[in-house]
């Protein structure tokens, strides 16, 4: 990738588990550090990390599925959506949540290697410190070469045995893929858990760095993405717990 950036894959095995909220949190809690920040957006059947930032989807301009099929640049579809008072940027690369896009998606395919090279794009147009990527669940071949680009991995899941098993896949994946760092989040964890035995557990499980366990909880659910929730509630306890994460991330880019 290009010189100093820190590329950041948030993924996870299966869909649900919050990774474009804590996409959209990271970005904009990195940028309040003062990195200028890219966020892209490879959930292309079902994409989402728009809407956090305040757009509507059929209102894009642009997206990723127009570099893909060859009819704008990676730097045309980036969108500003620094928050106002952030001392940093976030630029945005969001996916078409037009069905005609999405279905053309899953009947025609895209060229995985040309996504590749539109995050170094997207790097150098952006002059990026860090680039976050939102990946599809799963392990298609695009998100396996995201990963192998990555110098971070964070792979989300919740209490759930279905994620548990899952995630052993991921973990497996990345190991293989000698991906430099990979942590867990544990998200959508219920009021009833003991937050410290759910990160003692998890890490025992899979003997990996547990970087966040965050709470469900009722305020993020009433937001209910119509925003970023660190922006709208920044004394919050979850808040804080995001800003663990952040700091994981921050670390690698010390390296």
């Amino acid at each position: 990738m290009g010189a100093g950036v820190l590329v950041v894959s948030v993924h996870s095995f299966r869909g649900g588990t919050g990774k474009s909220n804590l996409t959209a949190n990271l970005a904009v809690q990195l940028a309040q550090a003062g990195s200028r920040v890219g966020v892209i957006d490879t959930d292309l059947q079902s994409p989402g990390v728009h809407v956090p930032f305040g757009l509507r989807g059929p209102e894009l301009p642009a997206s990723l599925n127009d570099y893909l099929f060859g009819t704008r640049t990676i730097a045309e579809v980036a969108l500003d959506v620094t928050p106002d008072g952030v001392a940093g940027v976030v630029h945005l690369v969001p996916s078409s949540v037009e069905p005609g896009q999405i279905t053309r998606v899953l009947r025609d395919g895209y060229d995985a290697e040309l996504l590749v090279r539109g995050l170094r794009d997207l790097v150098d147009a952006c002059e990026l410190d860090v680039l976050l990527v939102d990946t599809h669940p799963g392990l298609g071949e695009e998100t396996l070469l995201s990963v192998a680009i990555s110098d971070t991995v964070l792979v989300v899941l919740r209490p759930d045995q279905q994620d548990y098993e899952g995630t052993a896949v991921l973990l497996d994946v990345a190991g293989g893929l000698q991906v430099p760092r990979t942590a867990l989040v544990v998200n959508k964890v219920p009021g009833a858990h003991d937050l410290g035995e759910v990160r003692q557990r998890v890490h025992d499980a899979y003997a990996t760095e547990v970087v966040g366990v965050l709470r469900h909880d009722e305020e993020m659910m009433a937001l209910a993405s119509r925003g970023v929730f660190s922006l709208r509630h920044p004394d919050h306890p979850l808040t804080a717990a995001l800003g663990e994460v952040t700091r994981f991330v921050r670390a690698g880019a010390a390296r």
